[in-house]
């Protein structure tokens, strides 16, 4: 079990970041542990993008800045594959086309204008709200960065439970789709829930509330996404892991930024 769980992180992080991993296994059952292990990759990116924006902010750049600066790095520490697949999934989502063609323009390499614009608008909200939270302080913007990198991942581990088919036989999607038990995905989610609302209660009550209220409307706005792409394509692929990454990252950090 030991050597599973080290698979299992080395899988997190080698596929859900640019991290040095040293990936040794590449099969379901190392990708039922690395899915598990999907919201400990979050929460290392989170603190990454926080210490950036927090550090930006501290140097007086002030709170726009620093919700660039946020919102740069879980993109560089990704190699933009997550924001990637966001665009892959408009552009299919919106082809109006059956499901072969539409998984076929997303393999493509372009995007097209419905990626363009879900991307725009999807960093914009982003940057935004990283904005408003940073002008409450740095603590607030830190913490917000953490949780929705958290949501983000946490996203994944919910999307791989096992009702969830492959829309490809090959590739990132056919691999990890339906390794994790429900069971196992409910905790792993109750924790990460506990977790950002006990980093929220530095604000009091009210500020964990809102913290673990964030991650599950993420984690709605994700299997909302979800139940569409599956409806569509037939299954998840690896773009509609990212795209759903994305999906819940901003939803949470809507959230935090209501009240």
């Amino acid at each position: 079990m030991t050597s599973l769980n080290s698979h299992g992180i080395r899988f997190a992080f080698g596929t859900l970041t640019v991290l040095p991993a040293h990936v040794t296994r590449w099969d379901r059952e190392a990708a039922r542990a690395g899915m598990l292990c999907a919201p400990l990759a979050g929460l290392v990116v989170g603190v990454c993008a926080a210490a950036a924006g927090t550090l930006s902010l501290l140097l007086g750049t002030g709170p726009l800045f620093a919700a660039v600066a946020a919102a740069a790095v879980p993109a560089v520490l990704t190699r933009g594959l997550h924001l990637d697949g966001l665009a892959d999934t408009a552009d299919g989502l919106g082809s109006a086309k059956p499901a072969a063609d539409a998984l076929r323009i997303m393999k493509q390499s372009d995007v097209g204008p419905f990626g363009v614009v879900t991307l725009l608008f999807v960093l914009l909200a982003q940057v935004a709200v990283g904005a408003e939270l940073y002008g409450r302080g740095w603590q607030q913007g830190a913490a917000g960065t953490v949780v929705a990198a958290v949501a983000a991942r946490l996203a994944l581990t919910l999307a791989s439970r096992g009702s969830v088919p492959p829309a490809r036989p090959e590739g990132l999607g056919a691999l990890v789709a339906g390794t994790v038990p429900v069971a196992g995905a409910t905790a792993v989610a109750v924790a990460a829930v506990l977790g950002c609302a006990a980093l929220g209660a530095v604000d009091g009550p009210w500020g964990a509330l809102r913290h673990g209220l964030a991650v599950l409307v993420g984690l709605l706005a994700a299997e909302s996404l979800l139940r569409r792409c599956v409806r569509r394509f037939g299954g998840v692929t690896g773009d509609v892991f990212g795209a759903l990454e994305e999906t819940a990252a901003t939803a949470a950090l809507v959230v935090l930024a209501l009240g």
